[in-house]
C-alpha cells in the first residue's frame, strides 16, 4: 500500500508539472491574440498546384524503379495574402521547396518506388502537446518524433509507418518497431488515391496540424487510359481540405489546456478551425474552363467532417472512393468526408448556369450533432467559370473498373470491435478505447492472409468515428440501428463481450442504407453512433484476388483506428497483426 501511494504520489507530482508548465505556455501564446478570421477577405489567393515528384525512373523508353529521398522541414508558409508567414512542419525534397501540403507522388503500377523519409524538424516542437496520453518521447527530450504512413498503401509492414516506428533528426533516437530508414512501395495495387501523413504515436494530431501531409497517386495507364476521364496539370487537380485557427502573428493556434486538464493537462477530443484551408490556401479561388474538371478531394483535417455541395447546383460524378474506382459512376449533389476520406469526382462546369460556382460546406461539427456552420467554415472556395462554351474531349463511362465482388462464402472469420469514450466526473472525454483495450495491450486481431472477415463495428459513443484499416481493404454491408443502446453499453462496459451481451438481441433497430457512391472497396468509413457498422475486410489484393507480393506476417504487422486524429492519439489505435 505504501509502495502504491508513492507512486501514485509521483504520478501526480508530474501531473501538476505538466500542468504548471502549460499554464505557463498559454500565456504566453494568449499574448498573441487569436485571429478573427472574418479579418480575412475569400478567394483572393490562387488555387495552388502542388509540386510533382516521379517515384519512377524511365530507362530506354521502359520504366524503372526509382529512389527519393524527401524531408520533413520546419519553415514559413503564407497561408493567405493578408495572413504574416506561419511556422509550419512541410515535406519537400528541401527547406526551400517544401510545401504545405507536400509534394505529390506520382507511381507506377507495378514499378517499385523507394523513399528515405529524413527528419530534419527541431528539438521543439512548434505546436503545444501532452506527455500524459501515450507519446513518442525521446530519451534526451531532443527532437521531434516522426514516422511516415502512406495510407491507402498496400506493402510490406515493416513500410507502413508503425506509430512505434518513430525516429529523430538523423535517426538519432528511433521507437522500438523502427526497421529500417528507406521505404519500400512495390506499387503492385490498384490504381487510385493514396495520401501521406506523419504517424507517430501521440503526436499525429499535432504533427499534421503542423502541416506533414502529402499526397500520392498510384496510376495504371493501360487500365485508366481507356476510360477517357479528364487528365493532365489543368484538368486534374489534387483539392487537399483541412482547417486551422491562427494567432494574429500568423502562427497556428492550438489549445494549450486540455478539458480534463488535471487528468491531460493539453488533450482535447477535437480539433476545429474556422478558417477553410485548400491546398495551403484559405479559401481559394481558382479559374475553369467550362468543361469537365476532375478534383481528388482530401479531408486532411483533424475531426472536421466536410458535407460538400455546390452553391449553384452542380452536381458531383463520383469515380473513385477512397482508393479504389467504383464500377460505374454515381451522380449526387452532395457528399460528405470524414477526415481521411478521398471522394474521386468529376464536375462539368459546362452545366453551370452561373460564371461563379461557391464549393460550400454544411456538416455540423463534431458530426452528427454539434455547432452548425457559420460564413468562415461553411465556405471552402470558389470557382470562376469561363464564359465560352467549347469543345469537350473528356468523357466519363458509363462503366469504370470492374473488381471481383466480394465473397462472403469465403469468409474466414466475424469478429466484433466496440468503440468506447471514457469520461471523468464532469462528463469530459478521458480517452477512447476499441474493445475497452488501450494500444499497447496485446493483439487481438490476427487475420490470415489472403482471407475476407466480417467486422461487426459497435459504435458506443455520441461520435461518428472514421475508421481506418491499414493494408485490407473493405465493404461496407449494411449499418444496423442498436435498440435499448444503454441496456446494451451497459452489458458491455462489464464484459466486453458482443456474443455474451446477445448483440443480436439489440442490433435490430433501421438499417441505414450505403449511399451508392460508397459501396465500392474502401480503407475509411464513416461508424454512425448507436449503430453496428457490419463491413467485410478483404486482406488480399482485390484487383486480382490474389496474395501479396511481400510478406504480410513480418514484423511489427499494421494498425487500425479512428481517424479523428484526437481520438487515435488517445488510445482509439489497436494493432493488426495477419498470420500464415
Amino acid at each position: 500500500m505504501q509502495c502504491e501511494m508513492v507512486s501514485m504520489g509521483r504520478i501526480l507530482l508530474f501531473h501538476l508539472i505538466c500542468l504548471a508548465l502549460l499554464v505557463e505556455l498559454s500565456r504566453s501564446w494568449a499574448n498573441k491574440g487569436l485571429l478573427n478570421s472574418s479579418v480575412l477577405e475569400m478567394f483572393v489567393d490562387e488555387l495552388p498546384y502542388m509540386p510533382k515528384i516521379q517515384g519512377f525512373d524511365v530507362v530506354n523508353g521502359s520504366p524503372k524503379a526509382k529512389s527519393l529521398t524527401i524531408g520533413m522541414f520546419e519553415k514559413k508558409w503564407k497561408f493567405h495574402r493578408d495572413l504574416p508567414p506561419t511556422p509550419v512542419f512541410a515535406y519537400g525534397t528541401s527547406s526551400l521547396t517544401a510545401t504545405v501540403p507536400g509534394p505529390t507522388i506520382e507511381a507506377l503500377h507495378g514499378i517499385d518506388t523507394y523513399v528515405t523519409w529524413q527528419n530534419y524538424l527541431p528539438s521543439k516542437h512548434i505546436l503545444p502537446w501532452d506527455p500524459t496520453i501515450p507519446t513518442a518521447i525521446p530519451a534526451t527530450k531532443n527532437g521531434v518524433p516522426t514516422v511516415v504512413h502512406l495510407h491507402g498503401g498496400i506493402h510490406e509492414p515493416a513500410s507502413d509507418g508503425n506509430a512505434n516506428s518513430w525516429f529523430t533528426a538523423e535517426f538519432e533516437e528511433k521507437g522500438p518497431t523502427w526497421y529500417k530508414k528507406t521505404y519500400h512501395y512495390d506499387n503492385n495495387q490498384h490504381p487510385g488515391n493514396l495520401w501521406y501523413h506523419d504517424h507517430a504515436l501521440g503526436l499525429t494530431r499535432v504533427n499534421l496540424l503542423a502541416g506533414l501531409i502529402g499526397a500520392y497517386v498510384v496510376r495504371h495507364p493501360e487500365v485508366e487510359g481507356p476510360l477517357k476521364l479528364p487528365s493532365g496539370d489543368e484538368f486534374d487537380r489534387h483539392l487537399f481540405v483541412f482547417d486551422r485557427i491562427f494567432y494574429t502573428d500568423g502562427s497556428i493556434y492550438m489549445n494549450s489546456t486540455g478539458n480534463n486538464p488535471f487528468i491531460h493537462p493539453q488533450w482535447r477530443p477535437e480539433y476545429f478551425g474556422n478558417v477553410i484551408i485548400v491546398n495551403g490556401k484559405a479559401w481559394p479561388k481558382m479559374m475553369v474552363r467550362r468543361r469537365k474538371y476532375r478534383f481528388r478531394v482530401i479531408n486532411a483535417s483533424n475531426a472536421r467532417f466536410f458535407r460538400f455541395f455546390f452553391t449553384n447546383g452542380l452536381k458531383f460524378i463520383h469515380v473513385g472512393a477512397d482508393s479504389a474506382y467504383l464500377g460505374e459512376p454515381i451522380v449526387t449533389n452532395e457528399t460528405l468526408l470524414a477526415p481521411s476520406e478521398i471522394a474521386d469526382v468529376i464536375v462539368d462546369f459546362s452545366t453551370s448556369k452561373t460564371d461563379e460556382a461557391i464549393l460550400a460546406n454544411d456538416a455540423p461539427y463534431p458530426y452528427p450533432s454539434g455547432n452548425p456552420v457559420n460564413e468562415s467554415n461553411g465556405k471552402v472556395m470558389k470557382f470562376i467559370i469561363n464564359k465560352n462554351q467549347e469543345v469537350d474531349t473528356w468523357q466519363v463511362p458509363n462503366k469504370l473498373i470492374q473488381y471481383p465482388s466480394p465473397d462472403l462464402s469465403s469468409v474466414s472469420q466475424t469478429r466484433y470491435i466496440a468503440m468506447y469514450e471514457y469520461t471523468s466526473k464532469s462528463g469530459e472525454p478521458t480517452h477512447l478505447y476499441i474493445n475497452g483495450k488501450p494500444f499497447d495491450a496485446p493483439v487481438t486481431e490476427t487475420p490470415k492472409a489472403g482471407t475476407s472477415e466480417i467486422w461487426n463495428v459497435i459504435n458506443l459513443t455520441g461520435d461518428n468515428h472514421p475508421l481506418h484499416i491499414h493494408l485490407g481493404l473493405f465493404t461496407v454491408l449494411d449499418q444496423t440501428e442498436l435498440v435499448n443502446e444503454a441496456e446494451f453499453k451497459g452489458c458491455m462496459l462489464n464484459n466486453n463481450d458482443a456474443i455474451k451481451c446477445q448483440i443480436n438481441k439489440y442490433a435490430v433497430g433501421k438499417k441505414i442504407e450505403v449511399a451508392a457512391h460508397e459501396k465500392g472497396w474502401k480503407n475509411v468509413y464513416k461508424m454512425m453512433p448507436g449503430y453496428v457498422t457490419k463491413i467485410l475486410v478483404r486482406f488480399s489484393y482485390i484487383h486480382s484476388n490474389t496474395s501479396y507480393s511481400f510478406d504480410p506476417t513480418a514484423q511489427p504487422g499494421y494498425l487500425y483506428h479512428c481517424h479523428m486524429l484526437d481520438h487515435e492519439d488517445n488510445e482509439m489505435i489497436r494493432p493488426i497483426k495477419l498470420i500464415k
